[in-house]
């Protein structure tokens, strides 16, 4: 049986909401972050070195890396579900989303993240102007445009169809779901119907909600 190593508001959510549409019994293994930093716990680094999560364990080997520990489970347990097969016309469309999911869309995200933090964060007043002028030309000169340019694309992608690789839900969807959440997070979204009705379609999905209940309570890039 596969353990799931999940850390609360984490990235491995999405291995869960994965397993469940699949229909594989698991276990999970719980992590909380450090109330100060926020960073995964210490025993996570008993099971993979770097301590970070998604981690699974599966016949005495240990996965990581999101994409492929949802790469690892599709070969094993998959049958052909949720991905399109090599060859099918929406296979590079689905491909191509396995891989931007944390290629391109996650790094400009907990970038954002980063930078709100370091705005917010306690320190002497003669340093403040300094930290806002050092946030300021990182947004102006890479990171606004660079969220918008990737957000305007996922939107008008998925004005073609409700999911990202076709009519029906792929693993894509479900790699994808975690930067589509995150921007909708950040509350301007108003822009952005298609990505507002791709979160409510994933958010609605039965197997999505029992992944919550076992993953327990979370919050978004917090």
């Amino acid at each position: 049986m596969i353990t799931v190593h999940h850390l609360e508001n984490s990235r491995s959510q999405r291995v869960l909401w994965l397993l469940e549409e699949l229909g594989i019994d698991y276990d999970v293994k719980r992590y909380d972050r450090d109330k100060k930093t926020n960073l995964a716990p210490a025993a996570l680094k008993k099971i993979h070195a770097l301590g970070k999560s998604p981690v699974i364990e599966d016949n005495g080997h240990i996965f990581a890396e999101t994409g492929a520990v949802m790469e690892h489970i599709l070969d094993r347990f998959g049958e052909g579900r949720l991905r399109p097969s090599p060859g099918a016309p929406d296979f590079e469309k689905y491909r191509y989303w396995m891989y931007a999911a944390e290629g391109s869309y996650m790094p400009p995200l907990v970038l954002t993240l980063l930078l709100g933090r370091m705005e917010s964060a306690p320190m002497p007043f003669f340093v403040r102007p300094v930290a806002k002028r050092l946030v300021k030309g990182v947004r102006d000169g890479y990171l606004d445009h660079t969220m918008k340019a990737h957000f305007d694309y996922l939107e008008n992608e998925l004005g073609a169809n409700s999911w990202l690789a076709g009519p029906e839900l792929t693993a894509a969807d479900i790699i994808m779901s975690f930067p589509a959440e995150a921007f909708a997070a950040r509350g301007d979204i108003k822009a952005y119907p298609n990505i507002a009705g791709f979160v409510e379609r994933v958010q609605a999905r039965p197997a999505y909600k029992r992944a919550l209940e076992r993953g327990g309570p979370y919050a978004l890039m917090r």
